[in-house]
């Protein structure tokens, strides 16, 4: 059951890579009244500690650059210290950067005057914070419609567009509630409509989920990903929890002491990480919350096309001496399976591939997690069927490619 022949296949027609929201080259931050001396300090080789103990400045930041693609979810993570918080108030400058560029969108904010930088975060940006920051004597409509006042949107525009974002983040019907009547989730959800009200490209969100007891931390997590799944947003989220950025990251920037220490999705820190640091950092996680199916699959190669015989598909089995084999379309979709006892016997009786075809065969998406499928495979007596949404069969997971890409990946680690 185990043995599939497998090819490398080059795909040309790939979508090319999103292109670049914020870019960032250089970026620095000292606080304290003689930033120069103190970076001047830091580049010949002093700690933070010690110039800090030299000038009473802090670098919070130093020469910190990355770019945000358009539509993902960028993860700053790091200990508390690690100049994460600092970083994401730079980007839209409610904290100004003593040295280095930000663009947004192609637009430079460094040399933006206090009018074109109000207009810029009013247009493009949405900032969440962990504390709600929601005005207590003001409704929940009213919180959410407060960007859009200041804007002076009409009252029953942004009413209606405030209802339909509450709706959203499944809050429909509490618009006359006050704060002082939410739990914490509740007021969160508040704090999420209002950035998403005023429809921003980018969501700014530090440490938003942090103040929450546990469960419905998990829950905010899960609803953050269904709306970013149907609103396609850029969002950079500031976290100290490594599972959170696991779960919610595209890419992860890891930072320690104002500085970036490796880029990577998740699964490049967990299986490759640049150093010492990071590797302890990781060292903890469970290796099945975090790969996917794509991670672990294999091409099923070679398959029979639904219209062949079961003398077809018999040779290719006996060729390459596997069990079983799938069935497909011309167009790659599943249809199923069929196994070689069974194609035998179908050669000897006259039998179609249809007839004997096996159709009960676990399937999967590609980007199913891999501890939702060892539970699946374990009672199947057939391989996993990784498939898209077109119904097109991308890969076959079976227990040894498994337990092949778990060793691959501590191997790399």
């Amino acid at each position: 059951m185990e043995g599939f022949v497998i090819v490398e296949i080059v795909c040309s027609g790939d979508p090319p890579e999103s292109e670049p929201i914020i870019r960032v080259h250089g970026l620095t931050k000292v606080f304290g009244h003689d930033p120069e001396k103190a970076l001047e300090l830091h580049r010949s080789g002093r700690s933070k500690k010690e110039v800090h103990e030299e000038t009473n400045a802090t670098i919070a930041l130093h020469n910190v650059s990355f770019e945000v693609m358009r539509g993902e979810t960028f993860v700053l993570m790091g200990l508390s210290g690690s100049g994460k918080s600092t970083l994401l108030r730079c980007i839209n400058r409610l904290i100004d950067p003593t040295e280095g560029e930000i663009e947004i969108d192609g637009e430079d904010i460094m040399g933006m005057d206090h009018e074109e930088l109000r207009q810029i975060r009013r247009r493009k940006l949405g900032m969440i914070f962990q504390n709600f920051a929601l005005l207590p004597q003001r409704n929940i409509l009213d919180n959410v419609t407060f960007g859009l006042e200041i804007m002076g949107v009409s009252k029953a525009e942004r009413n209606q567009r405030a209802e339909k974002v509450l709706e959203m983040v499944g809050l429909g019907g509490y618009g006359s509630s006050m704060p002082s009547e939410l739990s914490g989730g509740m007021k969160q959800r508040v704090g999420l409509a209002r950035a998403l009200t005023s429809d921003p490209d980018i969501l700014l969100m530090d440490e938003a989920f942090s103040a929450l007891d546990p469960l419905i931390r998990r829950d905010m997590q899960d609803e953050l990903l269904e709306l970013q799944e149907r609103l396609g947003k850029t969002i950079i989220f500031v976290t100290h929890d490594l599972d959170e950025a696991l779960k919610l990251g595209t890419r992860i920037a890891l930072m320690k002491d104002g500085s970036i220490v490796q880029i990577g999705t998740p699964e490049e820190i967990l299986t490759n990480p640049e150093n010492a640091y990071v590797e302890k950092f990781v060292a903890d996680v469970d290796l099945t919350r975090v790969l996917l199916a794509k991670d672990v699959m294999r091409r099923p190669e070679p398959v029979a096309q639904c219209t062949a015989g079961p003398r077809v598909a018999l040779h290719l089995m006996e060729e390459h001496d596997i069990p079983m084999i799938f069935v497909i379309t011309r167009h790659r979709n599943m249809r199923g399976l069929v196994t070689l006892d069974d194609t035998i016997d179908a050669v000897k009786t006259g039998k179609t591939l249809s007839d004997i075809l096996k159709t009960d065969i676990p399937i999967v998406a590609p980007d199913a997690p891999l501890s939702d499928i060892l539970s699946l495979i374990v009672d199947s007596q057939y391989p996993m069927a990784v498939v898209d949404e077109n119904g097109r069969l991308h890969g076959v997971i079976s227990r040894a490619s498994i337990l092949a890409a778990l060793a691959r990946k501590g191997g790399d680690s």
